[in-house]
């Protein structure tokens, strides 16, 4: 089965592909691999999903956090490429988790992004390395932060 038919069978409903909001750019092409630079969980609306894991939030709520960041990344791989066929396999995946000083559960928050990507690239292409590291901010006061590297396909 190809990325876009598992992606389908899913009934995903991403959000929209972010715009920069400052000096960089969503995604960067380098030969076959992409960049993708961090995305944040976005909502179907548009709005950002907010709070701190540990204190406005439970780790189940984080793990849905990656997800929806995960989420996030594939609108913008989709807007950008047209079909996640064009995506051959993840390389990486690095997660930051807003979290209380106290909070050691930072790689199962950002197994909701990982197992989204296994989901839609399949368990051989859509495990990468992974880095997960908690951090006392992010942005907008969002629970997750996610960026990462795939590969294209050769066309």
């Amino acid at each position: 089965m190809d990325n876009e038919t598992r992606f389908k069978a899913l009934n995903l409903v991403l959000p929209p592909a972010p715009e920069p909001k400052g000096v960089y750019t969503p995604l960067l092409v380098d030969g076959r691999r992409i960049y993708i630079s961090g995305h944040l969980p976005v909502n179907p609306d548009g709005t950002l999903m907010q709070g701190k894991i540990g204190k406005d939030m439970d780790q189940e709520a984080g793990k849905l956090a990656a997800r929806q960041a995960g989420l996030t990344i594939l609108a913008t791989l989709i807007s950008n490429f047209g079909s996640l066929n064009r995506i051959k396999r993840v390389i990486k995946v690095f997660g930051m988790v807003n979290a209380t000083t106290d909070f050691e559960k930072q790689p199962y928050v950002i197994n909701g992004c990982s197992e989204l990507l296994v989901d839609v690239f399949g368990r051989e292409n859509g495990i990468g390395v992974r880095s997960a590291v908690g951090v006392g901010s992010l942005p907008e006061n969002v629970p997750v932060e996610i960026e990462g590297i795939f590969e294209l396909n050769e066309e």
